[in-house]
Parts: C-alpha cells; sequence; structure tokens
C-alpha cells in the first residue's frame, strides 16, 4: 500500500509540475530567442540585418534612384518644398492660393498620411493636432476640391517601394516591366517612359495634379533659386527650375524619412529592452501565426505584391470626388486593364500607423483592432469583389482576444518611431505657415 500511495503521489505531482509548466509564462530571454529565429528563418535572406534600416544622414546606404542620387543639399531643398505653402498657386479659388502644401496630406504625426480620413490640399480648412480636423473650406464646390478617392499612402520609408500608388502604377522598372502598352493609354502614366523609380516618377505627375507651381520667378521671389543652381547645376538654366527638377528634390526628401528609430529597430540592432513582454509576443504571431509575414516581409514590412481583400471602397462612405465606377476601385487591374488584377490592392508598409484612425484604400477600418477582426475573418465586406475573387493569401487566422492584444501592441508600439518630426523644417523660405496657411489653419497652428 505504502508503495502504491508513494508511485501515485510522485505521480501526481509529475502531472502539477507538468501542467505548470505548460502554464508558465516564458521569460523575455525565451522569447527574444523564439522571435530571432523566427526572423531569421522568414527573412529573405535569412538574417535580423535585413530589416534594420539605415540612419537617414547615410545616405549611401538608403535605396536611390540611379538617376536621382542623393545629396544633403538636394535632400534639404526637397524638405523646404514639400512643406513651404507659398507654391500652392495653383489654387482654383482665390481662396485657397498660397495656403496648402504637400505636407497638408503627409503629416508627420499621422505618419506621414492625412489626419482625416481623406487628405484635402487646395480647397481644405482647419487642421486640429495632427490634421485630422481637416475639412472643405466652404468656399468651394466639391468637384473643385484637390482630394484624392483612395487614401494615400504613407511616406515612411518609401524608399523601400519600387513601384508607387495603391495600383503600382508609377515606375517603370520593378512589377511594371512588361506593362508598357498601357501607359500611354493612361494619362497619369506616360511619364513612366522617362525610366525613373516609383516616388520620381509618381512626383513629377503629383506636383501638377495637387497645384503646386514650380517657376523661375517664385523661386527667385521665395529665394530657393540659389539652392537649385546648387543641387541642379548640370541642369541647363531653361530646364533647371521646373516641376522635373523639383520633384527629385522631393524624391531625395522623401526616401530619407525612415522609421529607424522605432523599437523594433532599436530590437534588431542588439538591444533586447526594447521590446517588452506583450510586444515580444506580438512579433512572434507577426512573423508566425498571425501569418502577417506572408505579405509584409520586405524591410518596409510590405511588399510589392498586391492582393484582393474586399475591404469597402471610399466612395462607399461618405466622401469626396469619389464614384463606383473610379477606376482606383479596380486596384492594380485598373492600371494593368486586365481583369485578373481586379480589385489588388499593393500592400503598404506598416510603420508608424498611430495618429491616424483610419486604415486600408478605402479608409474603411478605423482602428487596428478593427482591421485584425477583419483579417481574422478573412471575409469580403464588399458586395463588388466576391469571395472567390480573395487572395489565396488571406485566410482565417484564428487569433484569440489576447493574441489580437499581443499583435496590436507590436504593431502600435514597437513599429512607431516617435520622433518622425525630425523630418519637418524649423521654417521654410517663404516665411510662411506650413503645412496650411488657410486662416482656420492659422489659428489652430498658432502661426502669426
Amino acid at each position: 500500500m505504502k508503495i502504491g500511495y508513494v508511485a501515485t503521489s510522485i505521480l501526481g505531482l509529475l502531472v502539477v509540475l507538468n501542467a505548470c509548466t505548460k502554464d508558465r509564462m516564458p521569460t523575455l530571454v525565451e522569447l527574444d530567442n523564439q522571435l530571432e529565429a523566427s526572423i531569421q528563418e522568414k527573412s529573405p535572406d535569412g538574417t535580423l540585418d535585413f530589416y534594420v534600416l539605415p540612419n537617414e544622414n547615410d545616405l549611401d546606404l538608403i535605396p536611390q534612384d540611379p538617376k536621382n542620387p542623393l545629396t544633403p543639399q538636394k535632400v534639404e531643398l526637397g524638405k523646404l518644398l514639400f512643406h513651404d505653402t507659398g507654391l500652392g498657386r495653383g489654387a482654383v479659388l482665390e481662396a485657397g492660393m498660397e495656403t496648402y502644401s504637400c505636407s497638408s496630406c503627409h503629416i508627420s504625426e499621422a505618419g506621414f498620411r492625412p489626419g482625416n480620413f481623406q487628405g484635402i490640399a487646395d480647397g481644405g480648412s482647419n487642421y486640429g493636432i495632427a490634421g485630422e480636423d481637416r475639412v472643405k473650406n466652404t468656399s468651394y464646390a466639391d468637384d473643385q476640391l484637390d482630394v484624392q478617392s483612395a487614401r494615400p499612402l504613407s511616406m515612411v520609408n518609401v524608399a523601400y517601394v519600387s513601384n508607387t500608388f495603391w495600383n503600382g502604377q508609377f515606375g517603370g522598372g520593378g512589377v511594371n516591366v512588361g506593362t508598357e502598352d498601357v501607359w500611354d493609354l493612361l494619362e497619369d502614366t506616360k511619364l513612366n517612359h522617362l525610366g525613373f523609380s516609383g516616388i520620381e516618377t509618381q512626383n513629377m505627375e503629383g506636383l501638377h495634379t495637387h497645384r503646386i507651381t514650380i517657376n523661375k520667378e517664385i523661386l527667385d521671389e521665395y529665394g530657393y533659386t540659389f539652392l537649385f543652381d546648387q543641387v541642379f547645376a548640370d541642369y541647363d538654366e531653361e530646364e533647371r527650375y521646373t516641376v522635373e527638377t523639383a520633384s527629385l528634390a522631393f524624391s531625395a526628401y522623401i526616401r530619407t524619412i525612415l522609421a529607424n528609430r522605432a523599437p523594433f529597430q532599436e530590437w534588431l540592432k542588439g538591444n533586447r529592452e526594447a521590446l517588452g513582454y506583450e510586444e515580444k509576443k506580438g512579433a512572434i504571431l507577426f512573423f508566425d501565426k498571425a501569418q502577417c509575414f506572408q505579405c509584409h516581409y520586405n524591410q518596409n514590412l510590405g511588399s510589392a505584391e498586391f492582393h484582393a481583400l474586399g475591404v469597402t471602397d471610399m466612395d462607399q462612405i461618405p466622401s469626396y470626388n469619389t464614384s463606383p465606377d473610379d477606376r482606383r476601385n479596380l486596384g492594380r487591374g485598373g492600371f494593368t486593364l486586365q481583369p485578373e488584377d481586379n480589385y489588388k490592392f499593393k500592400v503598404p508598409g506598416i510603420y508608424n500607423l498611430q495618429g491616424t484612425n483610419f486604415y486600408f484604400h478605402g479608409a474603411s477600418k478605423t482602428s487596428l483592432r478593427d482591421l485584425i477582426d477583419y483579417k481574422n475573418l478573412a471575409l469580403s465586406e464588399n458586395p463588388r469583389v466576391p469571395q472567390d475573387l480573395i487572395s489565396s493569401k488571406f485566410n482565417p487566422i484564428g487569433l484569440s482576444e489576447e493574441e489580437k492584444d499581443y499583435l496590436i501592441a507590436f504593431l502600435e508600439n514597437a513599429l512607431q518611431d516617435p520622433d518622425l518630426k525630425r523630418y519637418v523644417p524649423t521654417s521654410v523660405l517663404s516665411g510662411k505657415c506650413f503645412p496650411n496657411a488657410d486662416e482656420a489653419s492659422l489659428l489652430d497652428l498658432g502661426c502669426d
């Protein structure tokens, strides 16, 4: 009896110890080891270093267009031009003259996205704290506004994006090799023939689209001519003070906007205390069970892939200048004109998601939890996109509520560079208020 009792007791103790071991919270060191192994397994080159972003001043390490080499002077010029409302002279109405800039819709505090669901440049009014109060100027009719029918993408880490826009239409290389036959069919992609990369090509088109004026008279007036002479000395004078050269400066600056101070970046570089328990658990989920890495695997945690997720288009929510037949609703297919590409949108980078509450091309989700809930179920919500067209990579992932919390902690905290303001000038050469200079924004921004 005693022997049996002892054996039973030992067996019971082992069961208890085994249960305790299963329930034991892993140590931070164990999580570090697990995360490191997972990233190395999933990384395109098998290393953690693949995901380390360079310092914004190490220009040689930043991906760049060979036709637009980065220099400190060009970057600084682009930073000033990007924010200067004095260049907003293509306004439809006098009320909008010199009141907007590229930074009206790409605000540092909002991860270089609009602070509101739909960015408004010319024809906008108000600012708030981070652009969240931007609304239509009542002097403007709806069709006079400079707004986009898809949510503007972030400028953060765009150096790692070869073809820009939700449909990847800009840039003659990368995924657009083989699409040359449609470039002349679409008015805004003819510039691909110039052979520049995506961001350079998009800016050449965008400065016109967004009513930014660049000419010798304006540059003389505000003191930019000397900087253009420095940066573009190899251009003939008749070609030096143009939208094309300005777009190259814009692009050089944008390429240096890197989220290299995010806690995840510090962790990758060896500071294992940069992430807490929840962020590490979330990162492990990102590179494992949640399957995020299948699409978000490039250095910016985006990719050049296009997928149909079936989310709502912007015209399906209250918005300006949108319609059901807008070709942007077709995603990649709106550019390639191939039916098999319809409803497929580019995988965006996901750093600095804090500061804005709108996600996907149609701004249809208003929190990260909404976004994760949607991806967790993997069911189309858009009647235009039947379930049989949904991407094969978009499948239910079965996350628990606790796992969702962990994943949100990683996305929201670990990927958040806390100091994107370092990419914003303290002043611009026109001396005007920025990013907006309409009367309401002047008050919001505390400009004289």
